[in-house]
């Protein structure tokens, strides 16, 4: 019987509540100020946002999380091989680490694990998991905000990196944003690193909006509470019963987008300004790109990658691609 999981240590700067709470403020009264109403959709995330995404995943219609681990599991050999032995994994926006656990399960002799997150939520969870199934194994807990420039722990001479950016977070990103991160993460991850990247595929469109606008509610819960959010933490005063979640496919773009949809006229105060709503106008508060094979090949060459091996399932829903420098 294993012991208790030694305690992850974090590294880098944690966001105090007041100086997240500034935060979250400055980039709503950015959004909700602007001729088309966003918020940017990292704030989606707290605690509640945490759990409820976590609900998300375990949903019928939300394909990509089983998919993506089925082809962790799957081509974990054919994985390992290309990465090859000691790679030290540093994984960005980590979830619950269980595809972390799949990975470094699949890895010959990892050397250490690295989860970078702004959500201290995130991290602890994926930190004392991956800690628990490798009891040997370093893991050091990063808290940065990965959308902008951010430094990872000192290297080792010789050390081996492989970023790991699973669950197709990178259509999360417009697309000169997902190349931005592409570049900062090949800087940060140092001289002959690697990427294991997630992308979700293009799709038929009943799938796409079905898994981002599910029949149990539990995504329109996810999208509303980030008004909730706003109220306990920014001082807004959101009625979010005047709102309501919908999700469409951008077919021109190739992107999922979430909308929280005004259901009448109203006005919001928040940071000692007014916000007015008509009824119909819409916060936009995320986006999830598709991606064709050949789309990501020229994504990932634009920052400095080459694609390399690309792994997908049976019926080509995701895609898990190996990126290197």
């Amino acid at each position: 019987m294993i012991g208790a999981a030694p305690r992850p240590r974090a590294e880098a700067g944690r966001l105090a509540p007041p100086e997240a709470g500034a935060a979250l403020l400055a980039d709503a009264l950015a959004g909700l100020s602007a001729p088309r109403k966003t918020l940017p959709c990292k704030w989606l995330y707290d605690a509640e946002g945490a759990r409820l995404f976590e609900a998300i995943t375990r949903l019928p219609e939300y394909y990509p999380t089983r998919t993506e681990m089925r082809i962790l599991g799957e081509c974990g050999a054919e994985i390992a091989k290309a990465v090859g032995p000691e790679a030290t994994v540093v994984e960005f926006g980590p979830g619950d680490g269980v595809k972390a656990v799949l990975l470094l399960g699949a890895l010959a002799r990892p050397a250490a694990y690295l989860p970078v997150d702004i959500a201290p939520e995130w991290l602890e969870a994926a930190a004392s998991r991956v800690a628990a199934a490798f009891p040997g194994l370093p893991v050091r807990a990063v808290v940065a905000d990965f959308s902008r420039p951010f430094a990872l722990p000192g290297r080792p001479a010789r050390e081996a990196r492989l970023g790991f950016f699973p669950g197709s977070t990178i259509g999360n990103f417009e697309p000169e944003e997902a190349a931005g991160f592409l570049r900062r993460s090949r800087a940060a991850l140092g001289p002959g690193a690697r990427m294991l990247l997630g992308a979700d595929l293009v799709k038929d469109r009943a799938v796409l909006e079905a898994a981002y606008d599910d029949a149990a509610g539990v995504t329109a819960a996810f999208n509303l509470n980030l008004l909730a959010r706003l109220n306990r933490e920014a001082g807004a005063d959101f009625d979010p019963a005047g709102f309501r979640h919908r999700a469409v496919w951008n077919a021109a773009a190739e992107r999922v987008e979430m909308h929280l949809v005004s259901l009448r006229a109203q006005a919001v105060r928040l940071g000692g300004r007014t916000i007015r709503f008509a009824a119909g106008e819409t916060i936009h508060t995320e986006n999830s790109h598709k991606y064709r094979p050949e789309r990501l090949r020229a994504l990932a060459g634009a920052a400095g990658w080459r694609a390399g091996r690309m792994w997908t399932d049976p019926e080509r829903l995701f895609s898990v691609w190996l990126l290197e420098g």
